[in-house]
Parts: C-alpha cells; structure tokens; sequence
C-alpha cells in the first residue's frame, strides 16, 4: 500500500457504512478480528455480486480504514481511546459526527486538508481530486493517485456539516467544532520552528503556569531538538506568542545562582494542549508553509499589487509573480532563497525543481526596475556553482538591457546553463492568456538551443 498521510479510507465512507454499527461490532468481537472481519462482511457485502474472497477483501479494507483512522488497535479492534469515546456517543449521532469530525481535524490531517481547500477557493481554482492531490503534495502532504483517501476524509467532514456543497467550507461550523477559528490556525502556520516547539513545551506541561521561561526553553530544546537563540529569545519568541495571546508575560525577579532576571510565562486560555498540539504537529507535516501565500493570490490581484506604491508590497507581488509563471509550467516550489523582508522587498529569488525524465534545478530572479542589467544577470550566474542550478530564469517588469542579454549568450555558449529572459512584453501576453507562458519558454529554449549548437 502507497504511503499516505490522509488515512486510508476505502469502504468506510459514510455512505457506505454506519459508524454506530461499526464501533458496536468492534466493542462486541474485541480483539478477535476474524470475527470482526466476518460480521463486517456479512452486514455490508454478504449482497455483493462478486466472489467470496472479494467480500472478505473489502471488509479487510473496511478494518484498515478503521484503524487508519486510530478507531482500533494496530494488532485487533480492540477499541482504541478515541474509539471508546466514539462508542460511548454511538446513540447521539449528532454529538458522534461531530466527535469524529473533531478527531479527523486534530488527528488525521483534517486541519490540513480544509485549510488547502480555503486556498484553492481563495485562489478561484475549480476544486477536483486531481487538484486537490497536487495541492496537498506541494504542501509536503502526500496522498497516493487513484485513492479513495481525500474522498472519504471529505464525507465524513461534510457528514459533520463542516463541509458543505461539494468542497466549501462552513467556517462558523468549523469553529464551533474545533474551539479555534481559521485565522487562528493561520497564525498558526506562520510560526517559525522556535516558536511552534515553544508552545508544545508549555502546552504539555501541567498547569498554565507561571514558569521561567528559561526552563521551558531548554525543555523544548531538550524534547524537541530545536536550538533557541537565548539573548533574542524574547525578540524571537516570547513577544511574538504574546502579541498572538498564547502567553503572558511579566518580568521575573533574579533567579538564584544564575544572575538573570527571565521572563515569567504563563499560558493563556488558548493554549490548550489538546487543541493545539495536534494542529502544531499537522502545521509542521508541511514542509513549505511560506507557500501558502503565494498559492491564494489569484493572478488579476496580483498584478494589482504589482503597481502598489508601497515597496513591500511590490516585492512580495513579484514573488507571487514568480511562483504563478513556474507553477504554470508545472516546475515544483522548493524555497524562497531570499526573503523579501531581506532585501526591502525589492527583489525575490525563488527555486524551483523538475524530475521529468531528467532532473532540473531552476533559479528565478524578478526584477521590479525600469531594467535589467548585466550585474544583475552575473549576480545570478554566480549563485548556480552554489545552488548546482541547471537553469536561471529572469523576470523584470522593465526591460532586458542589451549588455544583459549579451553576456547571458556568452554564459550559455560556453557553458551547460540556460538563461531564460522574461520582461515586461512577455508578462503582459501571459497576463491576458496563461497559456502565452509556453510560447515564451519554447522561444528562448530555442534560442538557447542555436547557441549551443555543435559543429560537425
């Protein structure tokens, strides 16, 4: 069976078993699960046009996916915690949807697969399960093609009334059932490593406090690996929790033999270690959080903030610029090598990768300025020994000046690296039709083909 980080979810959608009457097969056959594989059979495919041996495969599938989602044991179906407080609830379905809808947003990955649907609807892209697999993957979420996993966690959120017609999410029933909101788990998200491993040290320790918040440092460091900056710890960490009101913060008094006066924290009401631990650990199963943005920006906003007077902004446009015109030519999102907040937000450089046939590595450079020069070209140039990137792409809003393009033919001829050139002409034909993006790359391979043409 493929890896997947969904649960696996074949003949245990809702409308094809009943939940209530499964926890009581597994509650009444326990640790035996050839009795339990046998009445799943005989309840659910006994009807079946098929052959013996397919009914007892699909109620094989339908123990597995019960474990998948941790309702029983690994090794019989003898009912897990989660299982039993589900089983307890089996006569109130209501309060028993909602249970399990829970459990799948804390625990199976459910907070991840809502939180990408936002995205898609946010980005106006016509939500189906091939989308959906590959918006899940360059989140580092992987989900096997051809599954039934993303289907039957949808089911039973929407049997939940968390989703509703067809993939949108009701947020107010969202809330309700989780305890937090989505802008929260989207603060969330934006934490750095130091600062999520922060929280789960402190969630996970009886009682809110006050503590030292030296000790939970090196707790965290301890239990998680993690290597704080002690000196910017307030800056880095403590400031920024508070500011997001996961803590409190008073100044400690000098601690005995240390000579240090920390801080002492305390964990608000909306550190709760069951709520927010889980959805910590889900956050962190994304490799590629600083993504989410660039993936909800609809192109026409974009360009819009593409002429904003506000340089910041402008730099951030022109990264999501950069991430729209690679994404379209299918190319995979590894990093931003440096940030906007880096550079003032004047420039963004992206990486990118392809394994087609053969693998790539792809450097992109937007330049928001009237022109592109030859520095800025040889500044790039440079960088490819370091990032053993086989192609550089360069996208100005301006124009490609003629000692730029000059020296990128040089480059190419006499070594193996691609320059492709992208300027303003060619965003605005990729502006009116996405597909122009094609004839744009085709032209400069082209013309990267001519100068390393091989004489016979």
């Amino acid at each position: 069976m493929p890896r997947s980080d969904l649960p696996f979810g074949s003949e245990f959608s809702p409308a094809q078993i009943d939940l209530p009457i499964l926890l009581e097969l597994a509650h009444e056959h326990g640790p035996d699960w050839k009795t339990f594989e046998a009445a799943v059979r005989d309840r659910y495919f006994a009807g079946y046009k098929t052959s013996d041996s397919n009914k007892r495969k699909l109620a094989n599938n339908t123990k597995l996916s019960f474990r998948a989602y941790g309702l029983i044991g690994e090794k019989d179906t003898t009912l897990t915690e989660t299982g039993q407080a589900l089983y307890d609830l089996r006569t109130d379905e209501p309060a028993l949807y909602e249970a399990f809808a829970r459990h799948i947003l804390k625990n199976c990955h459910g907070m991840n697969f809502v939180q990408c649907l936002l995205d898609m609807q946010a980005a106006g892209e016509e939500i189906d399960l091939n989308k959906l697999r590959r918006w899940l993957e360059e989140r580092g979420i992987t989900v096997p093609r051809g599954g039934k996993h993303m289907s039957t966690l949808r089911l039973w959120l929407e049997n939940a009334g968390v989703i509703v017609s067809g993939y949108r999410v009701d947020q107010s029933c969202l809330n309700e059932i989780l305890g937090l909101n989505v802008e929260e788990f989207e603060a969330l998200a934006t934490f750095a490593p130091e600062q999520r491993t922060y929280l789960k040290a402190l969630a996970n320790i009886d009682g809110g406090g006050p503590h030292f918040s030296n000790d939970i440092e090196r707790l965290a460091a301890a239990t998680y690996g993690v290597v704080f900056n002690e000196k910017n710890l307030p800056k880095q960490v403590l400031y920024p929790l508070r500011n997001a009101g996961y803590i409190d913060l008073e100044r400690g008094t000098k601690k005995a033999g240390r000579g240090a006066k920390p801080f002492l924290v305390t964990a608000t009401g909306k550190l709760a270690a069951d709520i927010i631990t889980p959805l910590i650990e889900q956050l962190e199963q994304q490799t590629q959080a600083d993504l989410r943005p660039l993936l909800r920006k609809p192109l026409n906003e974009i360009r819009e903030e593409m002429d904003s007077k506000d340089r910041y902004i402008r730099g951030l446009a022109l990264e999501a610029l950069a991430f729209k015109l690679m994404r379209l030519i299918d190319l995979a999102y590894v990093a931003t090598r440096l940030r906007g907040s880096a550079t003032g937000g004047a420039e963004v450089d992206l990486i990118f990768e392809s394994a087609r046939l053969v693998f790539s590595r792809w450097q992109v450079q937007c330049k928001n300025t009237a022109r592109v020069s030859l520095d800025d070209v040889a500044k790039e140039v440079g960088l490819t020994h370091f990032l053993k990137s086989n192609a550089i792409v360069m996208v100005s809003t301006g124009e490609i000046g003629g000692e730029a393009r000059r020296y990128a033919n040089k480059i190419m001829s006499d070594s193996n690296l691609c320059i492709v050139m992208v300027d303003r002409n060619d965003l605005a034909l990729i502006e009116a039709r996405p597909a122009a993006i094609v004839d744009v790359f085709t032209r400069e391979a082209r013309h990267a083909m001519d100068l390393k043409r091989l004489e016979f």
